[in-house]
């Protein structure tokens, strides 16, 4: 694939990486485990905040892997958010705990890119539900990313009046940390 496409998706799909790191960073304790907002699927209350940063993460992660098989987060994470009866985890994770995860996935998105062939580009993803080639998972990967981030916004602006600022490009090259 031609490094300049490689170079434009790395600075938009990263800017959204960054911004949902962004909000993480600005999240003060009594945010992120609101006892009164916890995590839960299916109705129209907010999930708790930390849990909306988790369920990003792991997604993130799962769809950068092109395909469900042999996919496993790293520790202390695990394949439960994948289960269709909504289980949820045992505990908080900590901002740390979900920072690591970040920069986990940053460097998983970015060698994604790196690699990534104008034949694997065209391929078809390994997400049965998903009928999109590997580019197009990317793309749908970095809208899913910048979505729930704008949740994450909202709720910082709703509970502290102030939410990070729009991030236009990563400022993490393509080529290292």
């Amino acid at each position: 694939m031609d490094t300049f496409w490689k170079q434009i998706i790395w600075q938009q799909f990263g800017a959204a990486i960054d911004m949902l790191e962004n909000a993480i960073l600005a999240c003060p304790d009594e945010v992120w485990s609101d006892p009164s907002k916890p995590p839960q699927w299916g109705s129209n209350d907010v999930v708790g905040f930390w849990y909306l940063v988790y369920h990003t993460l792991f997604f993130l992660d799962f769809y950068l892997s092109g395909t469900s098989q042999g996919f496993v987060p790293p520790s202390p994470f695990n394949l439960d958010e994948l289960d269709a009866t909504g289980i949820l985890p045992e505990r908080p994770f900590s901002k740390t705990e979900l920072q690591t995860y970040l920069v986990h996935c940053r460097r998983k998105c970015r060698a994604v890119i790196v690699n990534l062939t104008e034949q694997g580009a065209r391929e078809r993803c390994g997400f049965a539900r998903l009928d999109l080639s590997i580019a197009e998972l990317l793309l749908y990967n970095m809208r899913h990313t910048q979505h729930h981030t704008a949740q994450l916004n909202l709720i910082l602006r709703q509970k502290t009046s102030s939410a990070p600022r729009w991030v236009a490009r990563t400022r993490f090259a393509i080529a290292g940390e």
